[in-house]
């Protein structure tokens, strides 16, 4: 054997299909090493005792289908300012310096291509009866994150050797020779461009045109933030399923096809050659179907009604309850089919009938006939789902922050969160300013870690799939809705904005801030209330048990412009009455 060639694959399960690891599905090598184990080569059982019998190869010439020249580890990777580590062509790879690295890069666009090296050994290499090649890749050009977010390792590859004396990396792309195996009718559009970019590149004639080309590779967008779609495996990638043998998950018996159940309705001809999965799914939502378009329903209906149509709504079988309307879910069902699976549609058709306007009162007799309202003779009434209940406290406040779209903003936490955490949580920066007010649905979630604040109001962690929540009425909502570093701004914020917006008197104010949480106007029963609770701060402010200022700004160093006539006592009071306003049962209850 006179050398060896290593290819970098993609593969569908890589970023941006590889052929490696790291955030833009690029990879560094550092060294490559191969050696001969002889015929009588063990391996030691002590990992600290020196390997024999072991003999490493003189490693010589290296050529690549593309070289990149060298330049100093990029950014996300670099452990400081004096990184020495580079990266560069492909002779790095045998070079013995784990500074170095191969790490080909066609630029913005063009990078998640498959490439190849050949290594040359210095001498003619011949094994004899039981020797063996040791290959490896030594990776030292990563970063330091301990959640592996700024690897560079290699994705797939593929090693093979040569006889040849000549035997050198080919001018023409890997992803065009990979292409040229591929019989002309069986290749894909990415194939056919792959193969027509070679053979451009190889055309006099078209030196202008691939001038003008590589000018608009130069211009290509970079995005900001990227997304993982799920994708049709190939049928080489594609996993098994057997049914098992008494149930044990290392005992596959009998090898099973994709299909679907034959006591219901077929699969139309038409869909027979399309890809399994997207068959699947013109299946499940075929108007004749007798599921999919009811468990919508019923989803849309248990978040506007607190319960839906069938109380189990993560269980349409044989042990669910029968719907409490079975009329009104079979007809809400084909309605919404007919009107093209309509969410807005359904929205609007339930939330504009007459049953849904009712209002929620209840009345004694009513209690007693039906409890649970599954006969719909009241409004719906139920407290607010946890995410929910933190917009109403943002938007009623004038905190809430109306940007749409970016990344997931990282709310405040106690720092005793992350204590037991196995690895460092370093990338938790809490968001400030008016990103700390987004939308709840921008909220950061670990998935085995919800957020503390919503999941005392039910949220459920990410470890699986949650069709209903539980409502629970504990302390710990109300201690979260009081003293939470989110609900305390809120009511600091909602504090100066009553006290900007509500008029002059106490009273003006108190039934501003009431209309402002509760959407109705108040009793004068209830402002006197309001206006009762102010006095309580104002006395203890007075006397020196609590600091105006440390109640109504957090910080005492921030002062905020305030309106004429008002004083940090004024803020602070109206922030503990304001802390009372959103804790209302009306505030955080749907009805």
């Amino acid at each position: 054997m006179t050398a060896l060639r290593l290819e970098a694959l993609n593969h569908g399960d890589l970023i941006f299909g590889g052929p490696g690891r790291s955030i833009d599905g690029l990879f560094a090598v550092s060294e490559l090493e191969i050696e001969v184990l002889a015929a009588n080569y063990t391996k030691p059982a002590n990992e600290k005792i020196p390997e024999t019998n072991v003999r490493k190869l003189a490693l010589g010439e290296t050529s690549a289908d593309f070289e990149t020249p060298t330049h100093p580890l990029d950014k996300p990777f670099r452990k400081g300012d004096d990184d020495k580590r580079v990266e560069g062509p492909s002779s790095y790879l045998v070079d013995g310096k784990m500074e170095t690295a191969w790490a080909p890069d066609r630029g913005i666009g063009r990078r998640n291509a498959p490439g190849e090296v050949v290594v040359h050994f210095k001498e003619p290499l011949t094994l004899t009866e039981g020797e063996q090649l040791r290959f490896t890749l030594r990776f030292k050009h990563s970063g330091k994150d301990a959640h592996g977010r700024d690897t560079q390792l290699l994705g797939r590859f593929r090693v093979a050797l040569t006889a040849a004396a000549d035997a050198a990396a080919s001018k023409i792309s890997t992803a065009a020779r990979l292409a040229l195996a591929v019989p002309a009718a069986a290749r894909t559009p990415e194939q056919h461009a792959a193969l027509f970019a070679a053979w451009r590149a190889s055309v006099a004639e078209f030196a202008e045109t691939n001038a003008a080309i590589e000018k608009l590779w130069a211009g290509y967008p970079t995005e900001d933030t990227t997304l993982l779609t799920l994708g049709e495996r190939v049928a080489d990638d594609t996993r098994g399923t057997f049914i098992l043998e008494r149930g044990a998950w290392d005992k596959p018996k009998t090898r099973v096809a994709p299909g679907t159940p034959a006591f219901l309705h077929a699969r139309r001809p038409e869909l027979a050659a399309e890809p399994d999965r997207l068959a699947f799914a013109h299946w499940l939502v075929d108007r004749r179907s007798p599921t999919a378009a009811r468990v919508e329903v019923n989803r849309v209906w248990q978040a506007l009604f607190g319960a839906g149509l069938i109380e189990t709504s993560e269980d349409f079988g044989v042990r669910a309850n029968a719907p409490a309307q079975p009329e009104v879910f079979d007809w809400l069902a084909v309605d919404f089919m007919d009107r093209g699976w309509s969410q807005k549609q359904l929205i609007r058709t339930i939330v504009t009938s007459a049953t849904y306007r009712q209002s929620s009162v209840i009345t004694p007799e009513l209690q007693e006939r039906d409890p649970k309202n599954r006969l719909l003779a009241r409004g719906p009434r139920f407290r607010a789902d946890a995410e929910v209940i933190r917009d109403i406290a943002l938007r009623t406040s004038g905190l809430l922050t109306e940007k749409v779209g970016g990344p997931s903003i990282f709310p405040p936490v106690p720092e005793s969160l992350f204590a037991s955490s196995f690895i460092p949580v370093d990338f938790w920066k809490t968001a400030t300013d008016a990103e700390r007010y987004r939308r709840s649905l921008y909220v950061f979630r670990r998935r085995s870690m919800p957020d503390p604040v919503l999941s005392s109001f039910d949220a459920p962690n990410g470890d699986s799939a949650c069709a209903a929540r539980p409502r629970s009425n504990t302390p710990l909502a109300a201690l979260a809705a009081l003293n939470e570093i989110v609900f305390v701004e809120a009511a600091q914020a909602l504090a100066l904005r009553i006290l900007r917006e509500g008029g002059a008197t106490e009273a003006a104010r108190a039934a501003y801030g009431f209309r402002l949480c509760t959407a109705r106007p108040a009793r004068p029963d209830e402002i006197a209330e309001v206006v009762a609770v102010l006095k309580i701060p104002r006395q203890r402010v007075a006397e020196g048990w609590i600091s105006a200022r440390e109640v109504a700004f957090g910080d005492a160093a921030k002062l905020p412009e305030l309106p004429a006539g008002v004083t940090p006592v004024d803020v602070a009071a109206w922030t503990v009455a304001a802390r009372v306003l959103l804790n209302l049962d009306e505030t955080l209850t749907k009805s």
